[in-house]
């Protein structure tokens, strides 16, 4: 089978840029390992322990491709506040949309949300879709890349686009290089009733061992749920994963200082480790790495995604304009626009949140004294938070088309 553009991964990141091409005239199939089905939303269905705290950019981008009123028919939670402090000290902060106009920061949705109001665009569309499909094999043919599938099938494009996380089949089979390196730490992540409303505010408490996040999530009437990150060094992960749910709860509410009142219940818990990913290089003759199988980072401001988002969106353009100058897309020269569009702002953020991270381990009594003066200090410069709003809605720097007002 042949096309033009094949799309390995129909996660987030991979589908947006599928329908971001919708219209471009050019051959595209999706491969990916799952079904590629979509279940019934069931509004009283627990949780889906990860989500993403999605932008407005990212709002934006789904929006233009019609994918957004399937997120808000299904569940999503807009919070427009953010509450961040020092759990070993008094510095914090505060964070509103209200201070650049904006009605919200963003939206806590579950991943697969988001996940099932793309596929459901996907079906709608003319894109070929191929589920249940694993790369096996990767190689150059002439001016193709040849795909070999488990069961011996084979794929043929001019055009491949790495789209299948962070641990890409299609990155690792293509010989494309990293620098990584193990946070030492894990993320575990939940959903969570408290006793007290989430008043529409994410909360962030650094403790000694890493970040603590509790995130809104629109719960039946009545009932007040957050999705938890609690980010922590590995032998005390294991041991809060082996707690039983009620002194998971207990624990849970003491090192978020009881903020939203009593933690009362606790769904599935996950345990992931958290590693730092980054390529040498987003492209080469025929390819591109996009979203987490370009770059991977810190969960701590839930960003990731939304880097993955304008990935797409921008390669997408990228594409889209060298179409309509007569181009090849698979030149390395055209993919190389998208990389110096990405690459500087993707580097920016994961150093912003390597900064963040570090300085909130940081143990010596003087850097914890800078780090409290300097939350307070922030938070009486208004400026100073409005730029770092501004930040959080993705609407600072090289926007993309689908990204602009």
């Amino acid at each position: 089978m042949r096309a033009d553009l094949i799309i390995v991964g129909a996660g987030m990141v991979g589908s947006t840029l599928a329908l971001a091409l919708e219209h471009s005239g050019l051959d595209i199939l999706i491969v990916d390992g799952s079904s590629l089905s979509v279940a019934p939303f069931d509004a009283q269905a627990a949780f889906e322990p990860r989500v993403s705290a999605l932008s407005m950019a990212s709002q934006r981008i789904l929006e233009r491709l019609g994918v957004w009123p399937g997120i808000a028919a299904r569940r999503a939670c807009p919070y427009g506040e953010m509450r961040v402090w020092d759990g070993s000290g008094t510095g914090s902060i505060h964070f509103a949309a209200a201070s650049v106009h904006a009605q919200t920061l963003g939206h806590i949705v579950e991943n697969r949300v988001v996940q099932d109001a793309l596929l459901e665009r996907l079906h709608d569309s003319q894109i070929g879709l191929l589920p249940g499909a694993r790369l096996e094999q990767l190689r150059r043919s002439g001016d193709d890349w040849l795909l070999t599938l488990t069961e011996g099938r084979q794929l043929r494009a001019p055009l491949l686009v790495a789209a299948d996380g962070a641990n890409s089949a299609v990155r690792r089979l293509a010989g494309c290089a990293t620098r990584e390196w193990d946070y030492l730490h894990h993320a575990i992540v939940t959903s969570v009733r408290c006793e007290r409303p989430h008043q529409a505010t994410a909360w962030q408490r650094f403790t000694d061992d890493g970040p603590l996040a509790f995130l809104p999530l629109a719960g039946p009437a009545g009932e007040h749920w957050c999705s938890i990150v609690w980010s922590t060094i590995p032998v005390e992960a294991e041991r809060l994963m082996a707690l039983d749910d009620e002194a998971f709860c207990a624990e849970l509410g003491k090192a978020f200082e009881s903020r939203r009142g009593k933690v009362l219940h606790a769904d599935r818990r996950l345990c992931i480790p958290l590693r730092q990913r980054h390529a040498k290089r987003y492209v080469e003759p025929g390819l591109a790495l996009i979203g987490d199988a370009a770059h991977t980072i810190h969960p701590l401001a839930g960003q990731g995604v939304n880097l993955g988002f304008l990935d797409a969106a921008v390669l997408a353009e990228v594409l889209l304009h060298a179409a309509m100058r007569g181009e090849s897309l698979s030149e390395e020269r055209v993919l190389s626009r998208y990389e110096r569009r990405r690459m500087p702002h993707n580097l920016a953020m994961m150093a912003a949140m390597e900064g963040f991270q570090r300085l909130f381990q940081a143990d010596p009594l003087p850097l914890r004294l800078l780090r409290n003066v300097g939350l307070d200090l922030v938070d009486g410069q208004a400026e100073a938070k409005a730029l770092f709003v501004r930040q959080a809605l993705g609407l600072a720097g090289d926007l993309p088309e689908l990204a602009r007002a």
